[in-house]
């Protein structure tokens, strides 16, 4: 059976609309880990590396900081990835949030309060100034992007494609609904496998 590895977004958790489509879209077909992820990314980026090594996963589907953060590790584990709008500059996103808020969705921890302050958008700002460091030639043809075209939080296909190759859309906002998860992220998915 196939293994797929979700990341989630920075508001969202690994029981995230998308995260729960995926399950539901491949029960019987492919495993799909759909885990919390550190809030800062530096851990996150360990947090994934690890899984990956104990998981193997054939391919890594990530939603905005999700996708940030697997466009860094997937080329260089030899994984292909789905980066469903990727935010690509999160220091920028995060620049006008800082404060406290809560998650969207529920945590397996059930800490669902967290603060955004400078330490954590300099921590961003950090791996934002490498994120492409690592790109490889597997990665630049096995690194796809999804955009919806009715994102108003992140516009980066043109960032995208100065490191990869193939690009797609959807007619959704930012974080796809569950229909949008299983009409244009399944099938992109089974081709990456």
């Amino acid at each position: 059976m196939k293994k797929v590895l979700f990341l989630h977004g920075f508001y969202a958790s690994g029981q995230c609309v998308p995260a729960l489509a995926l399950r539901e879209a491949f029960v019987g077909r492919a495993e799909v880990l759909t885990p919390d992820l550190p809030m800062h990314p530096k851990q996150a980026v360990s947090f994934i590396r690890k899984l990956c090594t104990n998981e193997q996963p054939d391919v890594i589907v990530g939603n905005s900081c999700g996708s940030f953060l697997a466009q860094m590790i997937a080329p260089t584990l030899g994984i292909p990835a789905l980066l469903g709008n990727p935010h690509f500059q999160m220091t920028t996103f995060l620049q006008t949030r800082i404060g406290a808020h809560q998650y969207k969705s529920p945590r397996q921890d059930s800490h669902q309060d967290f603060i955004i302050d400078e330490a954590l958008i300099q921590e961003f700002a950090e791996l934002e100034a490498i994120q492409f460091d690592h790109c490889t030639p597997f990665g630049k043809e096995h690194t796809w992007g999804l955009f919806g075209e009715q994102d108003t939080l992140a516009h980066f296909e043109p960032l995208f494609l100065e490191h990869y190759t193939h690009s797609f859309h959807f007619p959704g906002n930012h974080t796809p609904t569950a229909d949008e998860v299983r009409i244009y992220y399944v099938p992109l998915v089974e081709q990456l496998w």
